[in-house]
């Protein structure tokens, strides 16, 4: 499992999260997490300050990104 604490833009954590837990290069990730959820929306609801947890699977992996900008990754992947 990786955890990731918010440093900066929420959508870039999530990739580096991501690529931690499955030693991917985050530039070779596949599918680009573009893909998979709406960057620009996640990015935008953190940035608000919402107090909201958002959950979504990315190969196989349950990420959940908590109100404080935290980034949890976590599963057997490749599903």
């Amino acid at each position: 499992m990786a955890v990731r604490e918010p440093s900066g833009q929420i959508s870039i954590d999530v990739i580096e999260a991501i690529a931690d837990e499955t030693g991917t290069d985050p530039l070779r990730m596949e599918p680009p997490l573009y893909e998979v959820v709406d960057t620009d929306a996640l990015d935008a609801l953190y940035e608000s300050g919402a107090a909201a947890t958002v959950e979504f699977e990315y190969d196989g992996h349950r990420v959940v990104v908590d109100g404080d900008g935290t980034v949890t990754v976590d599963g057997e992947g490749g599903v």
